[in-house]
């Protein structure tokens, strides 16, 4: 049976038609007064809907309506509220006032976590990705987002009675969400052609509206496909490898032809995390195809205007697919490229001789992207170690990764209570530049009496929040009515409150702090001084380790006398994010050192006054100081993982039994606790303006949005002739690097040096048929330590003082004596070229 489809919009009256376009909008996710809005149309619907305006627009009553134009007091804020929507889509833009350069920025993830209604997202990566857009959209930077649009996304998450989780994939209706199928020029829904292993597979495009930016969304699940490729977009995360690569192909390469197909051609190309690197190998194929170009003149012009932004601290984060796999799948397309099959694997390997290694998507991007970054401190020097390998072994601190430290949306995350202390005491403009810390200076001129109440009040919430979700669980897994009645009484308005809530990776920890049942029970139940738990998270399906934390979790919450003190919410999500973040005193965090890439959850709480216990990893390396947390440990490394559990439990202990539960109850005559409250304003004023997507938003605009745009317009301009003089000089010096020698290398022979002198080096260097002028010739020197290593190394260039005929060169060059001590020096010589970058990771560098 052939079917026909059409789609039935709400009937909205003319004078309301402004509804519809706020609800397809995505700004009513972090504006207050959109979503305040959509509630006062019909409160429980809004609810009932899972907060998605398009789906209450659909479902609400004629007669509501109706009643709603006769109300002036509702049409009048309806008004005023469609009025500000349109004034923030038009007004001019920090990057408009800043930039007169509009380069387009593709920025493709293979999750986004706008809004909760919209679940195409599974954790952090996604919820960045969503806010990532949302700053994005408040700066005005010229960006669109690519995605996928999943079926059926992420797994629901549900307990049975013993903490084991299960998992549901409920089908998304698309027509009820916030997205709109995207229109060709004869209205039908737009559609692109994918070749998937050698067989054709129709993609349609959905939009959905982030503020003054679109958001592309890919979908496969269409009758014209076989049914195997209907489900590529079915769940994310889900499947095998097959399922995985063909994903990223929709994501990479898909999302390339998407936006080509709308005249969008991106200057820049952001890729959050290497699904998406396929669109490097698109971008040199449509650049084949225009410029006439080889291969690697292609590569030269596409890798100018790529980033590559990666999440993963460790080797098992990136995908990897087979040689067979890539075989099966890209195939016809390496002909296209013009390359032979080792050549192609060797851009997904760190040894392009290994037949058997499998190709890696980290290596693909960094191998394709002029510009990487990690997504904090520590996690840049995390990722030059990780990484070095597909880079030439270059030295770890000369591996071309920098880092961009993440950050939060602070309109997203911050209570309706609290942003509106902000209104009266930071003032009505603060939300505009909250990565500026002069914004945050008046935090100390809150009372404290009005920042502790409006605390309460959310943690308040958190509790009932919490009672009703429990109840639910309860519920629906058949507990008896005495359990559902138990629940209506756990945990304390007014007790510390301590959350954790995250995925339940097995590094992650979430069974740290119950490590000392006993110990632990006397930290919650002590009656003058009680302390409450509340849990939230999921494992990934497979992760049999994570089930049992969880399940671990849920055993001690139901012992005797603790089932009061402690809770798990289940189906952790954008939701129970809110209420938590907006809720508890104190975050607590606790992955092994060097596993937390950056970690942004604990950020969440600053607006909100909610301080951070935590692990020195990610983020709190940077942002720890006394007063504004507390830090487990020192940063210190450990082999034995069951030792560093032991010491780091005791140390949790510690804090929360000497530090953290008395500074809370430490309550003056009128009842306040004013030495916390103190802690509060100073992570407020210290913290929010560096963790804010704002600030993130702009380094990645001046450090690697526009150097990346600039570099791809000089590298295809004039038909792309520095592409082609490129790829003719590094063939060239391919060609005879092997003439390279330093030869000889001379200074003092004393060996002696005062600090502020300079130590003068002299080296013959033989070049052969390569000119000086294409060569860098430094002193690589810094500190010894006792093994005779140089730490903390440094450079210096030297420079031609004569030729010594048949292409060898004198090199002087002087050491700057700073600091005494026994030093080490070598002499080294690098490619240089003024339109390439990174040039250290062709291999090509001599070591005397």
């Amino acid at each position: 049976m052939n079917l026909e489809t059409f789609q039935v919009v709400p009937a909205l009256p003319e004078k309301l038609q402004g509804l519809r376009d706020m609800a397809y909008n995505l700004l009513w996710s972090w504006d207050e007064e959109l979503r305040v809005l959509f509630r006062r149309l019909d409160p429980q619907l809004w609810d009932r809907t899972y907060q998605n305006p398009v789906l209450m627009l659909g479902t609400i009553s004629q007669e509501r309506l109706n009643e709603v134009l006769s109300d002036d007091s509702f049409m009048t804020f309806y008004e005023r509220t469609y009025e500000r929507f349109r004034g923030y889509l038009k007004e001019t833009t920090w990057w408009e006032k800043r930039y007169p350069e509009k380069p387009l920025i593709g920025y493709f993830s293979a999750e986004f976590g706008v809004a909760e209604c919209l679940p195409i997202y599974s954790g952090g990566l996604g919820v960045l990705s969503g806010e990532h857009l949302k700053s994005a959209s408040d700066l005005g930077v010229p960006l669109v987002g690519i995605g996928l649009l999943y079926q059926q996304g992420y797994f629901r998450q549900y307990l049975t009675s013993d903490g084991w989780q299960q998992e549901s994939y409920p089908t998304n209706d698309f027509y009820n969400l916030p997205v709109q199928p995207v229109r060709g020029p004869d209205e039908r829904p737009l559609r692109i052609t994918l070749q998937m292993a050698g067989r054709p597979l129709q993609v349609q495009v959905w939009k959905a509206e982030v503020g003054r930016l679109p958001l592309l969304l890919l979908d496969t699940n269409l009758p014209e496909n076989p049914p195997d490729l209907q489900d590529i977009t079915d769940q994310l995360y889900g499947g095998d490898h097959e399922t995985r690569i063909r994903q990223e192909v929709v994501l990479g390469i898909g999302g390339l032809r998407a936006l080509e197909a709308l005249g969008m051609r991106p200057t820049v190309c952001h890729m959050n995390e290497g699904h998406s690197a396929f669109l490097s190998l698109e971008r040199i194929r449509v650049l084949m195809k225009e410029g006439q170009l080889g291969f690697h003149e292609a590569l030269e012009v596409a890798r100018a205007g790529n980033v590559f932004t990666t999440h993963t601290p460790v080797p098992a984060g990136f995908d990897v697919f087979s040689p067979e796999l890539m075989d099966r799948y890209f195939g016809d397309y390496i002909r296209e490229l013009g390359i032979s099959r080792d050549e192609f694997l060797a851009l997904g390997r760190a040894n392009p001789g290994d037949a058997h290694e499998p190709f890696n998507m980290a290596a693909l991007a960094l191998h394709t992207a002029a510009f990487t970054n990690g997504v904090s401190r520590l996690h840049g020097e995390v990722s030059r170690n990780l990484l070095r390998r597909f880079l030439g072994n270059v030295p770890a601190h000369e591996t071309p990764i920098g880092h961009v430290t993440n950050g939060i949306h602070t309109r997203t995350w911050v209570s309706r209570e609290m942003a509106g202390l902000f209104d009266r005491y930071l003032g009505p403009e603060w939300w505009r530049r909250p990565g500026q810390a002069v914004t945050w200076e008046p935090v100390d001129n809150i009372p404290d009496e009005e920042l502790w109440a409006t605390h309460e009040r959310r943690r308040e919430r958190l509790v009932t929040f919490s009672r009703q979700r429990l109840m639910r669980q309860i519920e629906r897994r058949g507990g008896s009515q005495s359990e559902v009645e138990r629940a209506r009484g756990v945990l304390d308005t007014r007790a510390l409150t301590i959350g954790f809530a995250r995925r339940f990776a097995t590094y992650k920890r979430a069974t740290l702090l119950l490590r000392d049942l006993e110990r632990l029970r006397k930290i919650l139940l002590n009656p003058s001084r009680p302390v409450q738990l509340v849990f939230a998270g999921k494992a990934h399906p497979r992760d049999t380790q994570g089930k049992e934390t969880l399940k671990a979790i849920i055993a001690f919450s139901q012992q005797q006398g603790v089932s009061r003190h402690v809770v798990l919410i289940e189906d952790y999500d954008l939701v129970v994010a809110r209420y938590l973040v907006q809720g508890v005193d104190v975050w607590l965090n606790t992955p092994r050192r060097g596993m937390e890439a950056s970690g942004t959850s604990g950020m969440k709480v600053l607006p909100n006054g909610g301080l951070n216990l935590s692990i020195l990893d990610g983020w709190w390396t940077e942002a720890y100081q006394p007063e504004v947390g507390w830090a487990i440990g020192r940063g210190e490394d450990y082999q034995d993982h069951d030792y560093q559990d032991y010491v780091e439990s005791n140390a949790l202990y510690d804090l929360l039994e000497n530090e953290v539960v008395p500074l809370f109850y430490h309550r003056g005559p009128d009842g306040l606790p004013r030495d916390w409250i103190s802690h509060m304003k100073k992570s407020m004023r210290i913290l929010c303006p560096t963790f804010s997507t704002n600030r993130m938003i702009w380094e990645y605009g001046e450090r690697y949005y526009l150097p990346s745009a600039q570099y791809f317009t000089r590298m295809s301009e004039k038909g792309m002739e520095r592409a082609r003089s490129l790829v003719r000089w590094k063939q060239f010096l391919r060609e005879h690097w092997g003439e390279v020698r330093v030869e000889k290398v001379e200074a003092r022979r004393d060996g002696m040096a005062r600090v502020g002198d300079h130590f003068h080096v002299r080296a013959e260097v033989a070049l052969g048929a390569i000119e000086p002028k294409d060569v860098c010739v430094e002193v690589y020197y810094g500190r010894l330590n006792a093994d005779r290593q140089i730490i903390e190394p440094h450079r210096v260039a030297m420079r031609v003082e004569s030729s010594l005929g048949n292409g060898r060169h004198l090199y002087v060059g002087e050491i700057p004596c700073e600091q005494s001590g026994m030093h080490g020096y070598t002499v080294r010589v690098l490619p240089c070229h003024p339109d390439a970058n990174n040039l250290a990771t062709t291999g090509l560098i001599v070591w005397r």
